[in-house]
């Protein structure tokens, strides 16, 4: 018993040692227990570059201009000269409509003309005989009027004639249909050997695809700041295909319309674009960025790194000693995956964009990868 007695007392002393060093052990997150662990982020450099000032929209591809191509004369379908969405020159035939029927046509207009030409001559001719023969009391003088009057007709005649034979003429004509514009064709909406009726029957369709126009729609409240860049500079207009977005049309601003749709609240706009590549296509949606101007010198950083607190809006910097400190700022543009920040950071700066969660002001942080999203957008040249 006493033996017990005599190793309590050391055993007890052991017992609070080990504690006490559990208890400083537990103390120590990092890795040679200097303080708290360091929360690993993603960072970015806050950078200043002249940005864009936008409207962004959804706009469809317009066809510059569609010809619908009809027959002005009814008649067969005799030959179809291209291939179904082939590109045209202007002025390719393109379709012939049987001629036989307004050749023959033609040849008798020709042939009356020929008649009559020789009748009207011969009129001439006796008419100006008696014109002596009144004078000297040979003929009455009623007799000279009604040839005179002969020869008067048959002159006539002869202009009817004309009009029909160049009426022939042009009904000839018709029966090959060139192309209006150059541009890529549709469809055969009728085959060769169906009749086809003047001025009724669509034959195809002509797109003209260079240029094209891409239409758009922006919120009326938009109108104002667009028409007044519009009275001081040309207006560029962008446009992407969703499927594509690595490739980018250019285009300029070339109509606005005259009215506010009243039930959608938006007004119709209209970019004209080159379309040399024929990257765009009527029918096409497409995203469109309207530029009115640019903002120079905007300090931009990733939108990951804004944040949204009880006091307003604020970034975490990362300083050179790898704290991370909470700075107030005020946002301004917002730029596909980038923010214009008006207030509250100087260029080059370092900001968190990931990681956020587990910060706090004065918290150490550990840089993972290279900087997040290595650059902002591309700005627009001035």
């Amino acid at each position: 018993m006493n033996r017990i007695r005599s190793v309590l007392p050391g055993l007890i002393t052991a017992l609070c040692g080990a504690s006490l060093l559990m208890a400083c052990a537990s103390g120590r997150s990092g890795p040679e227990g200097g303080g708290p662990e360091a929360v690993p982020v993603n960072v970015a450099a806050a950078v200043q570059k002249d940005v864009p000032v936008q409207v962004r929209a959804i706009g469809n591809v317009e066809a510059y201009s569609t010809v619908t191509l009809k027959s002005q004369v009814d008649g067969e379908l005799a030959q179809i000269t291209f291939q179904e969405g082939q590109e045209v020159q202007e002025g390719d035939l393109l379709f012939v409509i049987d001629p036989r029927p307004f050749e023959a046509a033609l040849q008798q207009a020709q042939a009356n003309l020929a008649k009559d030409r020789a009748e009207a001559k011969n009129a001439r001719i006796q008419a100006d005989r008696y014109a002596p023969l009144l004078a000297s009391g040979v003929v009455s003088k009623d007799q000279y009027d009604q040839v005179h009057t002969q020869a008067e007709s048959l002159q006539a005649t002869v202009q009817a004639d004309l009009a029909a034979v160049e009426n022939a003429t042009l009904l000839l004509q018709y029966c090959y249909i060139h192309a209006q514009v150059t541009g890529r064709i549709g469809q055969y909406l009728v085959h060769v050997g169906n009749a086809v009726k003047s001025r009724d029957t669509a034959l195809a369709t002509l797109n003209r695809i260079q240029p094209v126009f891409v239409t758009f729609s922006v919120p009326e409240q938009q109108l104002s700041q667009i028409r007044s860049s519009a009275a001081t500079h040309q207006l560029r207009v962008e446009a992407s295909i969703a499927s594509d977005d690595t490739h980018t049309a250019s285009g300029e601003l070339s109509f606005i319309d005259n009215a506010v749709d009243m039930k959608t609240g938006t007004v119709l706009l209209k970019g004209v674009f080159p379309n040399t590549d024929e990257m765009l296509w009527p029918g096409q949606f497409v995203t469109v960025a309207l530029t009115l101007r640019i903002q120079p010198n905007a300090l931009l950083v990733p939108a990951t790194a804004i944040q949204t607190g009880q006091q307003g809006q604020y970034v975490f910097v990362v300083e050179k000693d790898l704290v991370a400190q909470v700075r107030p700022v005020v946002p301004g543009l917002v730029l596909d995956d980038h923010v214009v920040v008006e207030k509250g950071l100087q260029p080059g700066e370092t900001v968190v964009t990931r990681g956020q969660v587990r910060l706090a002001a004065g918290s150490k942080v550990q840089i993972t990868g290279d900087l997040d999203g290595a650059s902002p957008p591309t700005p627009v040249a001035r």
